[in-house]
C-alpha cells in the first residue's frame, strides 16, 4: 500500500508513539494560517490608505502656487493663483527713528502754491517728508533763492527745506519788506545766512520737549543778511542802524506767527526765529528785543580805559580746616585780615 501524500510544509508520519506531536504540529501550521488570512485585510487597507494619501499630496503640489519647477503651471494646465501674504507687525518708534528718512521716489504734482512760488523764487520740488513721529511735511521745497523785483536775486545760502506756505511768506518778506529795508544802508541784499530750516527735533534741541516748527518744515532762522558791496548785516547786533533792524522787527512780526530774537531766551541771542505755527485765535507771538546801539565816547572809552585793579575780582579765600590746631588757626586768621 502506496504511503499518504501530506502535503507540503508538514512533518512526516512519525510511529505510534509520536501521535502528540504530530497533532501539535498539524495545530500550529493551522494557527499560523489562521493568522496570515486575519492580518492580509488590514495589510490591504493600510496600502490602499497610502496609496490614496499620495495621490492627493501629488494633486496639492501641482496646483500649489508655490511649485517653482519650471513650467509648472504650463504642465499642469492651470494658472497659479495669488495668495495673500499677511503683513509684518510695524516696528517699535526706538527702531522706525533709527532708520533714515524715507522719501518718495518723485514729487507729486506742481500745488497752487508751487505756482505762486515759482514766480518770484528759485526752489525745487521735493518729495514728502516722512520722519519718525509728527515729523515731516507733505509739500517741502528746496529754497535757493529768492527774485527781487527788479530781477535781482537774493540766495538762501545754504539752500532752505521748507514747506511751500513758509518759503512763500519768506520770499514775499524779502521782496516786500526786507529789500526796501535795505535801500536805507545803501546797498540791496545778495544773500540770507541761514542757521537752521527742516530737523526733526524738540524746541531749543531739548529732548522731550515739544516739536519744534523746524520738525514739519515750517520754521527758519535768519542771522543776518550779506549786501551787494559784501557787507554782513547781522540781526542781533547792535551795531546795525537801528532803523533797519526796527522795520526788520515789524515786518516780521506782522507776517509770521512766531518771532524770537534777541531777549527771548539764550538760544535766540545771536539769531531770529521765523515760523508759520497755528494757534488759537490767530494768536501772534514776536519776542524781540531790539537794542540800542552803544555811544560813540562810551564804546570808545570800553575799547580804550584799562580796568581799574579794584574791579579785577579776587579769589574766594581757602576756608580754614575745622580740625587745625588753634595756633594755626590763628595765624591763618591773622594772614587773611593782612
Amino acid at each position: 500500500m502506496a504511503a499518504p501524500n501530506w502535503g507540503q510544509g508538514y512533518p512526516p508520519p512519525q510511529p505510534a508513539g509520536n501521535v502528540p506531536r504530530i497533532i501539535a504540529a498539524i495545530a500550529l501550521q493551522i494557527g499560523r494560517v489562521a493568522c496570515r488570512v486575519k492580518i492580509a485585510p488590514i495589510f490591504v487597507a493600510l496600502i490602499c490608505t497610502s496609496q490614496i494619501c499620495i495621490s492627493q499630496i501629488a494633486a496639492a503640489q501641482q496646483n500649489s502656487p508655490y511649485d517653482k519647477r519650471p513650467n509648472a503651471a504650463r504642465r499642469y494646465g492651470r494658472s497659479t493663483q495669488p495668495t495673500a501674504i499677511p503683513q509684518q507687525t510695524a516696528p517699535p518708534q526706538e527702531a522706525f527713528a533709527s532708520q533714515p528718512e524715507k522719501r518718495n521716489e518723485t514729487p507729486a504734482s506742481p500745488s497752487d502754491c508751487d505756482q505762486r512760488l515759482g514766480k518770484i523764487a528759485a526752489f525745487q520740488q521735493l518729495p514728502a517728508l516722512i520722519a519718525p513721529g509728527e515729523c515731516g511735511a507733505p509739500d517741502a521745497v528746496l529754497l535757493e533763492s529768492v527774485i527781487l523785483p527788479d530781477q535781482g536775486r537774493v540766495a538762501i545760502a545754504p539752500p532752505a527745506t521748507l514747506r511751500c506756505t513758509m518759503a512763500e511768506a519768506v520770499a514775499r518778506w524779502i521782496r516786500e519788506d526786507v529789500a526796501p529795508a535795505a535801500a536805507g544802508l545803501g546797498s540791496p541784499p545778495r544773500e540770507l545766512e541761514n542757521m537752521g530750516s527742516y530737523e526733526c527735533r524738540g524746541r531749543n534741541r531739548v529732548s522731550g520737549a515739544t516739536l519744534s516748527e523746524h520738525g514739519r518744515a515750517n520754521a527758519l532762522d535768519v542771522r543776518g543778511f550779506k549786501l551787494a558791496n559784501k557787507q554782513l548785516v547781522v540781526l542781533a547786533d547792535p551795531k546795525v542802524p537801528r532803523d533797519f533792524r526796527d522795520a526788520i522787527r515789524t515786518s516780521a512780526c506782522a507776517r509770521f506767527s512766531t518771532v524770537l530774537g534777541p531777549g527771548s531766551d539764550a538760544e535766540h541771542a545771536e539769531h531770529v526765529h521765523l515760523d508759520l505755527i497755528e494757534r488759537r485765535n490767530n494768536f501772534k507771538m514776536c519776542q524781540w528785543d531790539v537794542h540800542e546801539p552803544p555811544a560813540p565816547a562810551e564804546e570808545a572809552k570800553a575799547q580804550s580805559a584799562p580796568i581799574p585793579i579794584d574791579a579785577v575780582p579776587l579769589p574766594v579765600p581757602r576756608p580754614l580746616a575745622a580740625d587745625a590746631p588753634g595756633d594755626e588757626r590763628h595765624k591763618a586768621r591773622r594772614r587773611r585780615q593782612l
